[in-house]
């Protein structure tokens, strides 16, 4: 089983590659938001209790969101293998996606980060909010939300590190050329 960790902090082209490894590699795609956004649809247990939580504006707990990808994982039981995008954002995350994995007898294959020059960041997202109109990619948002990832991320980073799991990626040059050198990485 094939189980991937994808990182990078926001404007690194996380979602572009993810796309390419689930097609090379046939796995399926565990996205946070969307779990979180089908749990509350479908109505869920774990999905009533997130929607109250973010009705108030609060943030869903560490135990809901890791309760929602157990769904996932239980789910989608004959899948070759999974891709996280965007989770885990914290060591406590880390920690519990073990437990969760380990009990179905998996474990994190590897942890890919992208590594990007902030001034790319900042280019691409700029160019990311004209195109799409995102309200979250102008200059000042994009800062912080660079700054909040390498002061989450850093320590995730460290934590598969010391498992021997964490592989940096370049994640600069064509889209091809990021692909080869990820493919690189989990092809070993």
């Amino acid at each position: 089983m094939l189980n991937i960790v994808l990182f990078g902090p926001p404007g690194s082209g996380k979602g572009t590659q993810s796309e390419k490894i689930i097609e090379k590699y046939k796995l399926c795609h565990l996205s946070t938001g969307d779990i979180l956004r089908g749990e509350i649809a479908n109505k869920t247990e774990l999905g009533i209790q997130a929607n109250i939580i973010m009705s108030r504006g609060e943030l869903v707990s560490d135990e809901i969101v890791i309760g929602m990808i157990k769904n996932k994982l239980e789910a989608n039981k004959d899948a070759k293998g999974y891709i996280f995008d965007g989770f885990p954002r914290t060591v406590a995350q880390a920690e519990a996606l073990d437990v969760v994995l380990n009990a179905l007898n998996q474990e994190i294959s590897c942890f890919i980060s992208l590594e990007v020059e902030k001034d790319e960041l900042i280019k691409r997202l700029v160019k990311r909010g004209e195109e799409c109109g995102r309200t979250d990619d102008n200059l000042e948002v994009i800062e912080n939300r660079i700054a909040v990832y390498h002061k989450q991320t850093a320590v995730v980073a460290k934590y598969y590190e010391k498992q021997g799991k964490s592989h940096p990626v370049e994640g600069m040059g064509s889209i091809e050329e990021i692909f080869e050198r990820i493919t690189a990485v989990i092809d070993k």
